[in-house]
Order: structure tokens, then sequence, then C-alpha cells
């Protein structure tokens, strides 16, 4: 698949599943590392491995499963995905929001991604979860969108608004689940980066200055996919390392997918607290 994303290809996608899947979902799941697990609650789940769907792209990275599961949760009909690519992969922009594309053709109204993120934050503690209130597309400022190019009239506007990236309904759906279970949600700033190598301690300290609380290297380009889509957006970060602002640890990608099993069963109670709020359409 080129840099070039036309509607053919995705109506293609889409159209794959559809014939693979029982229901077209609501809900759309993107999971980040370590935090796959969560697809394990769905109910009388249909799996449909990335290597058999055409023209999706296939995850490299280790704690990404690389399989799509539908089925019910919380009574929503949901569409996981367990894991996803990146920018650092070898992939452009359009390929990394391509799943979002498909999903959007397949009816999903609603995104929920989740990553694995640094703290830039110097107060964020390993094993924190922080709600996603805004974001810096870095990246996206110095031109790798998925939106370049062409646009897709049928899926969105030229310029899309990114005022409320985050659907305020959503994040306060998401407060509230984490009270009713007693779990610390922080909230922030997530900053999305190139990648793959980990931050510098002087990176830290600029991204720290500009306004971000959690660094990582996915999310924000399907989020802005998403968007343009006209679909409502949830973002969770779980928050893998503590900030490292004077360069006194090492970050390694073995501790991110540790911190992501100390992390899922609280992520997993918001999610479902979440869902069980949203009205069924």
């Amino acid at each position: 698949m080129s840099e070039w994303i036309g509607l053919d290809q995705i109506d293609e996608t889409a159209e794959f599943l559809c014939s693979r899947l029982p229901f077209r979902p609501f809900v759309g799941l993107i999971l980040g590392s370590g935090l796959g697990e969560i697809a394990e609650s769905v109910l009388e789940p249909t799996t449909v491995p990335f290597r058999e769907i055409p023209n999706w792209p296939r995850s490299t990275v280790e704690g990404h499963k690389g399989q799509l599961v539908l089925g019910e949760l919380e009574g929503q009909r949901v569409l996981v995905s367990q894991g996803r690519v990146h920018y650092y992969e070898g992939y452009s922009m359009a390929q990394v929001a391509f799943p979002v594309r498909v999903m959007q053709r397949l009816g999903v109204r609603v995104l929920i991604v989740t990553n694995a993120a640094g703290a830039v934050n110097p107060e964020f503690e390993p094993g924190d979860l922080m709600l996603i209130t805004d974001h810096i597309n870095l990246v996206g400022m110095a031109g790798l969108t998925p939106l370049r190019g062409a646009n897709l009239d049928e899926l969105g506007p030229r310029f899309p608004d990114m005022s409320q990236a985050y659907d305020r309904e959503l994040c306060e759906f998401a407060r509230q689940a984490a009270l009713e279970h007693g779990i610390r949600l922080r909230e922030g700033v997530y900053i999305c980066l190139a990648g793959p190598s980990f931050e510098t301690p002087a990176d830290l300290r600029f991204l720290r200055l500009i306004g971000a609380d959690a660094v990582g290297m996915s999310t924000v380009p399907e989020v802005t996919a998403a968007r343009h889509g006209g679909m409502r957006v949830l973002g969770l970060s779980g928050i893998s390392n503590k900030a490292n602002l004077d360069g006194s640890t090492v970050t390694t990608h073995e501790e991110v997918l540790r911190a992501g099993q100390m992390i899922v069963p609280q992520m997993s109670r918001i999610l479902r607290g979440v869902l069980r709020r949203l009205a069924f359409p």
C-alpha cells in the first residue's frame, strides 16, 4: 500500500470485514502496548487476524497481538483492535490511520484509543491512568498527518475542527467510572513524537515547557482521522514510566509492557463504565 490511500482501498477492506462479521460495530477500541488483554472481556467474539485482512497494516511491535475482535461489551457492539501500527515502523501516516477509516465505513461512531505513555509531568507515577483532555500534534505540525494529500470528501471536510478533539461527555463518563471504582484518574495533555527512540532528558524538559503531561508515539494520527470523519473520541493513557527529567534512569520497552500489566485492570473498569453510560444507538 502506498502513502496515498483511496476510498476504493478503504471500502474493499470494509466490505471484506462485513462478510466476516456478524453485525456492524458502534464503538471502536484501539489498544496500545501491553493493553491487549482488555479484548478478552468481549462476549461471543469473532476474531480476524490482521494478516487475513486486505490492505490492513500489520504491527511489528512486541505487545501488539495483531488482530481484530468483534463482539459485545457492556451492551455495546464493539470492534477492538488488539494492537496498532506506528509511523516509526515504516508506515505512512495514511496507513497508520487506515484502521480508523475502515471503522468509519463500518459504522463506528465512537472511538476509544488507549496507549502506554511516558510521564512528562513529574507528579505522575508508573501505573497511573491519564484521561487525555487534549493533545499536541508535534509530528503533525511538521507535516506528518493522515490528512495530507487529496481530501476524501466522502469521509470528512478539507479543514476539520480540532478544538474539541476529545469528547467532553465521554471524558465525564470516564471521570464518573473512575470515581465509582476508586481509581485515581490523572488528566492531561498527550504529545505525539515520531519515535522509536525514547526521549532525552532535554527532550522531556522541552515537552514539559510547552504543556505536555505524557508522551508517546501513537494515538494522535488516529484521533485526527477520527475527528475528520465526525467520530466522538475518548483517549486514555497508561503511564509506563516516571519522567526522566535529569537522566538518572533508563527507559525500556520491557518496562512499558510490565506497566501495561499493572494498568489493564483499572483501564478495563473505566472502559466498561464508559460503555455502560453510553447510549445505545
